[in-house]
């Protein structure tokens, strides 16, 4: 059954009671990170492996996230137009114990490419904060693998574009 969450602005990113930070450099450039964020949402389960599916909706203002195992998101997007920032608010889930979450995806130009940090914020009742903790190191492979996934994506990409001009 599907659950309303607490609606949250982007200051939960600073002051959500439970805040993971990730971050890892790609070769890819912002730009092209980016959209692969933001534009190209159906794509997310070919490069995020615990997406099975994405979607936009209310034309391009939310998301509808299926993960691998039936977790379930109505998402509402929060920052898009920086192409630095993407953020997005879970509105209803199916998942237990959630209050509140936000995430938010930053992209800093790098020397070799850029870096793309990924900041889960929540809230919860301790059971779940405690549960979220405790599966910080999978969140963080998850994370690290998928950035790279899409790295890799996105260098076949440009190559097949490269040979196409």
């Amino acid at each position: 059954m599907a659950r309303r969450l607490r609606p949250v602005g982007l200051d939960f990113i600073e002051s959500a009671p439970l805040r993971l930070v990730f971050a890892r450099e790609v070769a890819a450039p912002p730009g092209a990170v980016y959209r692969a964020l933001a534009l190209d949402v159906t794509e997310w389960p070919a490069w995020f492996t615990s997406v099975a599916v994405a979607r936009p909706t209310r034309e391009g203002a939310g998301r509808e996230i299926r993960l691998k195992g039936g977790v379930r998101f109505q998402e509402t997007i929060m920052a898009a137009e920086d192409p630095a920032v993407y953020a997005y608010r879970v509105d209803e889930t199916n998942a237990p114990g959630m209050r509140a979450l936000l995430e938010e995806w930053r992209l800093t130009p790098a020397a070799t490419g850029t870096r793309v940090q990924w900041t889960f914020a929540a809230d919860g009742p301790a059971p779940f904060r405690l549960a979220v903790k405790l599966a910080r190191a999978g969140l963080g492979r998850s994370f690290r693998d998928a950035v790279t996934a899409l790295d890799r994506r996105l260098a076949a990409a440009d190559s097949r574009s490269t040979d196409r001009g």
